[in-house]
């Protein structure tokens, strides 16, 4: 299989709506992190878990059809595969990414493994060739990770206003940054 070419991005979701279709496992674990994103999430599907008929959650008991997906700013298809192959396809006519869950032949988006730690957010993908090898290598990020990254974050935060107040150049910014943080390492070491 060859990979096509992806360009990471980050979305936010915040008041937006997301389609979700499927009842089962998979879809109440996008659905998890749908609502930490706070988007206003649909489920679609004719048998929904009970784990999915939480607070926020718009329900619609039903099979999917092409329009239950108007108005939407993503798609997750997280259905048998030909229900997931309608869902990319109606996706498509109207401009809306879709994640098909185990289908990255029927998806426009694609998720990987993400780790959210100190307010940075990592994520790592395999194309959707191997999710189970992004699952791994999240975990080794983390390991990675300082314990303190949320100062990390937050000094980051702080200089990078401070040197957009004073005009320092982009290209003078990331070596800056790394002194500071260098000097805040050295700080933390007993």
């Amino acid at each position: 299989m060859n990979a096509v070419p992806l360009f990471p991005l980050f979305l936010k979701l915040a008041g937006r709506r997301v389609v979700v279709v499927g009842g089962g496992t998979i879809a109440a674990g996008k659905v998890g992190g749908l609502l930490r994103a706070e988007a206003l999430v649909t489920v679609v599907a004719p048998e929904i878990q009970s784990g999915l008929a939480i607070l926020g959650v718009l329900i619609k008991r039903k099979k999917f059809e092409p329009s239950d997906l108007d108005g939407a700013w993503l798609a997750i298809a997280a259905a048998p595969p030909e229900v997931n192959r309608q869902v990319a396809a109606a996706a498509d006519q109207r401009h809306v990414f879709v994640n098909a869950v185990d289908d990255p032949t029927a998806a426009s988006a694609l998720t990987g493994g993400v780790l959210t730690k100190g307010g940075a957010t990592v994520a790592i993908s395999t194309g959707g060739q191997a999710p189970a090898l992004a699952g791994l290598l999240r975990e080794a990020l983390e390991l990675l990770l300082p314990w303190d990254l949320e100062t990390w974050v937050a000094e980051a935060r702080s200089l990078r206003e401070k040197w957009k107040a004073e005009g320092v150049p982009m290209k003078r910014r990331r070596p800056l940054l790394l002194k500071a943080l260098n000097q805040l390492y050295d700080e933390a070491q007993p």
